[in-house]
């Protein structure tokens, strides 16, 4: 491969990868579909109760506004309880519901389940290929949030 080409056949592969996760995981799903904005919400706020929206905005790359109709759609859904901050009651703070926990331990264990039966469908050179490749990948992804932060 030349070596200017492997960014973006990498960049394709990755998001092919990831697309293709999600297609699959909504197939068999009895409640209505979310949106990756919507699952990427309700994992940063289950991984981080009590977040704000404009924190919640800066971490996921979006517009306040946007994270806003995100919130409000997954409260009227009743994923997520919007609390007032105490120390700035013009703010809110964002609290996953019980329904949210389940719905993505769901999908975490839904998503494993898939990949692992993907993974084991390879080849041992390829699995092995995967996993040496995940410090890189790591790295990679911290790179591109950090120079998200700065830009």
């Amino acid at each position: 491969m030349e070596p200017e080409s492997f960014p973006e056949a990498l960049a394709d592969t990755l998001a092919g990868v990831q697309r293709l996760i999600r297609r699959r995981l909504r197939g068999g799903m009895t409640a209505p579909r979310l949106r990756g904005a919507e699952v990427d919400l309700l994992r940063l706020v289950t991984a981080r109760p009590g977040i704000g929206v404009s924190e919640a905005a800066k971490e996921l790359y979006l517009a306040g506004n946007s994270v806003s109709t995100l919130v409000n759609r997954l409260a009227r859904d009743g994923y997520l309880i919007r609390e007032t901050d105490p120390a700035d009651r013009r703010a809110a703070r964002l609290v996953p519901t019980p329904a949210a926990d389940a719905r993505l331990r769901d999908w975490r264990q839904r998503r494993a389940a898939l990949v692992r039966n993907q993974v084991a469908r390879l080849g041992e050179a390829d699995r092995a290929a995967l996993e040496a490749a995940l410090p890189a990948l790591r790295t990679l992804a911290a790179n591109l949030h950090e120079e998200a932060e700065e830009t």
